[in-house]
């Protein structure tokens, strides 16, 4: 380990060590934080009201949603990569989804074998699933299963098309949170519409954070 290494390593051990003695002295009790909230809804995960809402609020970020059933996704993702050449998968997503894409270089991303930052940023789009969603707050929630694949490869390439089942779509955060809290080691990633945001003249750039094109399939069966 160099130098600096080591002397990085104390520095961080004497904050945490300052923390600590701080946090001893101090007369601060804890504060009990209410959990009084909505934490659930009068409608189902997927049900037809919900879907309404999840679909309205991703239209509101200027998102495109497909509704299909699970025989029609290979058929609309097709139609959601309309204009791309090249897409990058990751290596546990559905191959049935990729039937339709014969005509495209499709690249799939293994974890021993990792596609470099300029190799994503060379791609076109990238196809995902997705772990669950928020209705009311028009959020898609990844957390890297297979289908899902490492961050990078969702925030590299210019379009993202994301596969939503409805039986995953929750009314309220609480509820898709305590699905994310079966597996809480795994590295989130929460999609709410294409990538944007504002410089201080509040003029509008697309694309900074990750893809500028979202393609929502949401599969209702």
């Amino acid at each position: 380990m160099s130098t600096r290494s080591v002397k990085d390593l104390q520095a961080k051990a004497e904050i945490l060590r300052r923390v600590r003695f701080a946090l001893a002295q101090s007369e601060i009790t804890e504060v009990e934080v209410p959990r009084d909230y909505i934490s659930s809804s009068e409608h189902a995960p997927g049900s037809a009201p919900v879907l309404d809402v999840f679909e309205d609020a991703l239209n509101d970020y200027k998102a495109t949603v497909w509704r299909t059933d699970s025989a029609g996704i290979a058929k609309t993702m097709r139609q959601a990569l309309d204009g791309c050449a090249s897409v990058v998968v990751p290596a546990g997503l559905d191959a049935d989804w990729l039937t339709e894409l014969a005509d495209l270089s499709v690249r799939v991303d293994e974890f021993e074998a990792q596609l470099s930052h300029e190799e994503l940023d060379q791609t076109d789009a990238v196809i995902t699933a997705s772990r669950c969603s928020v209705s009311h707050t028009g959020t898609i929630i990844l957390d890297g299963e297979p289908d899902q694949g490492r961050r990078a490869i969702t925030l590299v390439p210019d379009r993202h098309v994301v596969v939503v089942k409805a039986d995953t779509v929750y009314p309220t955060v609480p509820q898709a949170v305590a699905v994310l809290q079966e597996n809480p080691t795994r590295p989130t990633t929460w999609i709410a519409g294409p990538s944007a945001t504002s410089d201080i003249e509040l003029i509008r750039v697309d694309g900074v954070h990750g893809p500028r094109n979202l393609q929502v399939i949401l599969v209702v069966d």
